[in-house]
């Protein structure tokens, strides 16, 4: 299960729209790779294609796409978003960590 805040709803579908995209057909793809400086880290992208072996998670029109193998790593995961004085963009509150970089884009387990 992935959990989507009301904030990362708004800044993904704002996102859609700015890049001209359907949000009833285009998600955003979260997923986990190899490096960053805690050892892996966590990747973003829109895709217009969803495959068998995917899990889709939703708020309202603003939905998520994640692969089997880095549901291992993002079960329970809070997708949020900020845009405070310290910076602006999503954050990733993952149970599954044992710790985190400063910049809150790599992990370890």
């Amino acid at each position: 299960m992935i959990s989507i805040t009301d904030q990362a709803r708004d800044a993904i579908l704002q996102a859609l729209g700015a890049e001209q995209r359907d949000p009833d057909a285009s998600w955003l793809r979260v997923g986990v790779k190899g490096g960053g400086c805690s050892g892996m880290s966590y990747t973003m992208e829109f895709t217009d294609e969803c495959g068998d072996n995917d899990e889709v998670y939703s708020s309202g029109q603003a939905q998520i796409v994640v692969d089997s193998k880095s549901m291992l790593f993002l079960h329970g995961l809070t997708l949020d978003h900020t845009s405070g004085l310290n910076g602006r963009g999503f954050e990733f509150q993952n149970p599954n960590a044992a710790g985190t970089c400063g910049c809150g884009q790599s992990f370890k387990v």
